[in-house]
C-alpha cells in the first residue's frame, strides 16, 4: 500500500531499484536507469510526496506497487 514518502525515502528506495543519482537538471533533478530518465520533485520544505505524485513517478518509470514495496 502506498503512502506519503519524503524525498529522502523516494530517492533511497529508487537506488535500491538500481537507478543512479539524483543529477542536476533545468527545473528539476533526476535519477536515470539505463535509457529511463524519471524526474524527482523538489524539495520544497518539509512536506512529504503526496501519493497522487508518488503513484505518477512510479507509473513514469514502469514500476508497480509490488516492486516498490520490495525497495
Amino acid at each position: 500500500m502506498l503512502t506519503n514518502i519524503s524525498r529522502r525515502e523516494l530517492i533511497k528506495r529508487f537506488r535500491s531499484l538500481g537507478y543512479l543519482g539524483p543529477f542536476s537538471g533545468g527545473r528539476h533533478q533526476f535519477m536515470i536507469k539505463g535509457k529511463k530518465k524519471i524526474r524527482i520533485p523538489n524539495p520544497h520544505g518539509s512536506g512529504d510526496i503526496d501519493v497522487s505524485l508518488l503513484t505518477e513517478i512510479l507509473r513514469q518509470a514502469g514500476i508497480n506497487h509490488k516492486e516498490w514495496d520490495k525497495a
